[in-house]
């Protein structure tokens, strides 16, 4: 099910779950070419393991670029490794 903003209507992608606007978190990706276990990230960038899996999974409405950084720091990668647009359909 997908969420209502106004008179759009942003629905599912098919990946990661649910999406809105179309942003996809890809960041279950870069801890498994990194070889990281998201409980080893989130000590290291300061936040607990349930945030982590709320981003990971695609459901935190927002990201502070703090957090962002410190992701792309340990993780050694840019934010658009983690952060993918892809165009959703929108109906009025």
């Amino acid at each position: 099910m997908g969420h209502r903003r106004g008179k759009r209507y942003y629905g599912k992608t098919g990946i990661h779950g649910v999406d809105i606007m179309g942003i996809v978190i890809n960041l279950d990706v870069m801890l498994a070419r990194r070889k990281m276990k998201s409980n080893e990230l989130a000590a290291l960038i300061g936040i607990t393991e349930q945030n982590l899996s709320i981003l990971k999974t695609g459901k935190a409405r927002a990201l502070r670029l703090s957090t962002l950084d410190a992701i792309c720091h340990h993780l050694k990668c840019q934010p658009g490794d983690i952060l993918e647009y892809i165009e959703t359909e929108v109906t009025d």
